[in-house]
């Protein structure tokens, strides 16, 4: 059976613009880690995410979604430098302040994407291997993001509606 390329949409930089002002912020004032944001790069294909997601939808204006995408080590050193604690995985409070850090990217990006637009809470998935499915047709983008403790990803998949 041959497959047919699902057509793309090209994604608006005013979409992304935000997201990496955010990371740099949220990772300076809250967490205390100067965090390098690398070029942006189409994702292609449902390519793994790291060890550790938390996923925001977006609905408004803006619809899709934000993956926050850790490796588990630099996962648990950047909550010990959130939560001011270490915190185990398989602790609620470290799936929590995940999904902090996640949506206080979004939140913050949220004010300056010029567009009415709604936050979901955040959901957390733990585990290598896993695939976050995304709207079909519309780009992908990853921001890679290097920390001292490790690296992590933003992936921002959205529109913006009629």
């Amino acid at each position: 059976m041959t497959q047919v390329a699902e057509p793309q949409q090209a994604l608006n930089p005013k979409l992304i613009v935000p997201f990496v002002n955010s990371v740099r912020n949220v990772f300076t004032t809250m967490v205390g880690v100067v965090t390098t944001v690398e070029r942006p790069t189409y994702k292609s294909g449902p390519a793994v995410s790291y060890d550790v997601s938390a996923i925001i939808g977006f609905s408004g204006q803006v619809i899709g979604s934000v993956v926050v995408s850790f490796q588990m080590d630099a996962a648990l050193k950047l909550v010990k430098a959130f939560a001011g604690v270490d915190l185990t995985a398989d602790s609620p409070d470290f799936a929590d302040a995940i999904g902090e850090l996640a949506n206080m990217i979004a939140g913050n990006a949220k004010k300056d994407l010029g567009a009415t637009a709604s936050i979901t809470c955040p959901s957390v998935v733990l585990g290598a291997n896993h695939v976050i499915a995304r709207l079909r047709g519309v780009p992908c983008v990853i921001i890679p993001c290097k920390t001292p403790v490790g690296d992590f990803a933003v992936e921002v998949n959205m529109k913006q509606t009629d």
